[in-house]
């Protein structure tokens, strides 16, 4: 309506669509929603097509997260903190309760998943841990309002890269995180299925991008980039997580891990 659609005037409502300085996944949700709002009046409209773009999501560096999260309050930072080591979703790490989290073995349940997701539990860092500690406990839930993060983090996000003369840092959003852990992943391990756990994603297809994206940034890896480990023990495979290695499956009655070197 600012922007001078008539909500009553499919046609006019088209036509605003159709000049509107956006993407096409962005149209196609608008009109999604206003096909919501006309039934609910009890009204209709041929609603216009939009071909789908996939962009190429933008990788900051990890040195630019780390910036940007040393000068966030700590709340926010708490915030980035799980997104870049869990890869979760903002609406599922603002939906994290108290007793979701186990500080002892530093575990994060995600028991309210998006997007018809599974759940997941995620190992994070003693740093990490500290952050959530240091959070007053004013309810069930670890963070408030969705909404209200995600629009002071745009705010204390611009006055940091204007800050810090880096305007990279503007292009970094809570979804970014989640971009750059799946890419991290898929060059580390260079296993589509673990980035595929680690995302919760159901189609394989869906997290193939990640695996592209980083033979893309980083070049194919080879079997010689890789250290590999046999784990015969629970204490054996146990060490090779803490220090870093990424299980990759039974094969042939062997337990293996590997880590790039």
């Amino acid at each position: 309506m600012r922007l001078g659609a008539n909500l009553y005037d499919p046609e006019s409502v088209k036509a605003l669509l159709k000049k509107m300085p956006i993407g096409n996944s962005s149209k196609m949700l608008y009109a999604a929603y206003y096909e919501a709002f006309l039934t609910f009046l009890g009204g209709n409209w041929e609603r216009p097509k939009y071909e789908y773009e996939e962009k190429t999501p933008f990788i900051p560096l990890e040195s630019e997260i780390d910036q940007l999260t040393a000068g966030l309050s700590v709340l926010l930072a708490t915030v980035c903190r799980i997104l870049k080591e869990t890869a979760v979703r903002v609406g599922e790490a603002t939906e994290i309760r108290w007793t979701d989290v186990d500080f002892e073995k530093r575990l994060i349940y995600i028991n309210h998943p998006e997007k018809r997701s599974k759940t997941g539990v995620y190992m994070v860092s003693e740093k990490c841990i500290s952050l959530i500690k240091q959070l007053p406990r004013e309810g069930e839930k670890i963070f408030k309002s969705k909404r209200s993060i995600v629009i002071h983090f745009r705010e204390q996000r611009n006055k940091l890269a204007y800050k810090l003369n880096n305007p990279r840092l503007k292009e970094i959003h809570f979804h970014t995180l989640r971009h750059w852990k799946a890419t991290m992943e898929a060059y580390k391990t260079r296993d589509p299925f673990i980035v595929q756990r680690l995302l919760r994603h159901k189609n394989l297809k869906n997290t193939q991008r990640y695996i592209h994206l980083a033979e893309t940034m980083f070049g194919a890896l080879t079997d010689d980039d890789f250290t590999v480990k046999v784990a015969e023990t629970k204490e054996e495979v146990i060490k090779l997580l803490e220090i870093g290695f990424t299980y990759v499956g039974n094969i042939l009655g062997y337990e293996m891990f590997k880590k790039r070197k």
